[in-house]
């Protein structure tokens, strides 16, 4: 969890701070496990979000960092419909990626936030709550549904 922020932190310090998370985390190794803490530093902080978004999306980030936002976005989804919409794609597009079933695993557990505003989402999570995926991203699409109130 990130650390309660000291009443004299400006909105300033606070952006500088997520830039300098930010930087950090580009430069680290590909497999590094300080990705996977960044973003659980970042875990409530709505202005990382757009960040998170693009770390889901993309197949080559490190695994356990994927499955960490993935989880930030599950438990703070974005307000702004816009973005919103692009988390569900992505947490979508991660549940669709045929190399990484742990990814897909955390992708279908977020998704439950955003099934409800995408039709899409909801169809996805139905075919992989169905017989043939991998057993835990069943459970955890038929998760999501329930958490989404359609199941």
């Amino acid at each position: 969890m990130n650390p309660e922020p000291s009443p004299d932190d400006t909105d300033a310090d606070r952006a500088d701070r997520l830039a300098r998370f930010i930087e950090e985390f580009r430069a680290l190794p590909a497999d590094s496990d300080r990705k996977r803490e960044i973003i659980a530093e970042l875990d409530d902080n709505t202005a990382a979000q757009p960040f998170l978004v693009l770390v889901v999306a993309d197949a080559g980030e490190y695994d356990l960092a994927r499955t960490e936002a993935a989880t930030v976005l599950r438990l703070w989804p974005p307000t702004d419909p816009d973005l919103r919409h692009r988390a569900g794609r992505a947490l979508l597009a991660a549940l669709r990626d045929p190399e990484e079933d742990l990814v897909r695993q955390y992708a279908a557990m977020a998704l439950g936030p955003y099934a409800s505003d995408d039709p899409a989402v909801t169809e996805a999570l139905i075919a992989a709550g169905g017989s043939g995926e991998d057993p835990l991203v069943q459970a955890c699409a038929r998760s999501a549904l329930e958490e989404a109130g359609l199941a």
